[in-house]
């Protein structure tokens, strides 16, 4: 014999869809990418995340409520807001150096992280929980499959002390760099301990700086070519 479902007592129909549920979803869905971002050290990590998906269901449920009594009018004014708040925090999080720009990601995901705690606090649950898979998707799998098939191009911080002169050593080091197809960019050369020390930035992939670095180390004047690892563009 089959039952019918027992219908879902009202009282518990408006608590699930009251702002308590709605705050706490989006402090959750918004932790969860923040502890992603976290753990890749990240410049906005855990609490930012969770704070501003909290802070955009907040601000959506307040557009909502405070104008419910009020009549004829845009119910959306104050969530409206949110967009070119999320854009002046997310400026602040690109860093723009000698070398390149890194936080490109970071911004972007704390826009996508924003329009996630607006569904929640507009009471669109499916589509808040399927954003955040999406973007661990994005930042999870698809960081593996960038890293996996080099395809992410990061700053490389070269330096080389050398007996040579700088007048030779400085061309030189051009013309290996551009037979790579790459261009040499800030390059400084100093003098240490009575000899010259060259330094520079290549910007390209793993597997290119490795190729690079073989190139360098078959030549005898350059086989004391160390490298450090500088921004890695994009995130």
């Amino acid at each position: 014999m089959i039952h019918a479902a027992t219908p879902i007592p009202a009282q518990m129909t408006e608590v699930l869809s009251g702002p308590v549920p709605r705050l706490a979803l989006a402090a959750f869905l918004g932790g969860l990418i923040g502890l992603e971002r976290q753990l890749k050290h990240r410049p906005a990590g855990l609490r930012t995340n969770m704070f501003i998906c909290f802070g955009a269901a907040m601000y959506t449920i307040l557009s909502i409520e405070l104008t419910k009594d009020m009549g004829p009018g845009d119910h959306t004014r104050i969530a409206a807001q949110i967009i070119p708040g999320i854009g002046f925090i997310g400026a602040g999080s690109i860093l723009h150096a000698k070398n390149g720009v890194s936080g490109l990601t970071t911004a972007a995901t704390l826009f996508v992280v924003a329009s996630i705690g607006m569904a929640c606090g507009g009471g669109l649950y499916l589509p808040a929980i399927f954003a955040t898979l999406l973007i661990f998707i994005g930042l999870f799998a698809l960081g593996r499959v960038e890293t996996q098939f080099n395809l992410k191009p990061l700053v490389m911080n070269y330096s080389l002390v050398s007996s040579k002169q700088a007048d030779e050593l400085v061309p030189e080091v051009k013309m290996l760099v551009q037979l790579e197809n790459k261009t040499a960019q800030d390059v400084q050369v100093a003098t240490f301990r009575g000899k010259q020390r060259i330094t520079f930035s290549v910007e390209g992939t793993r597997k290119e700086h490795k190729h690079l670095m073989k190139t360098f180390h078959d030549l005898e004047d350059f086989r004391g070519m160390q490298t450090m690892e500088g921004l890695d563009t994009g995130e």
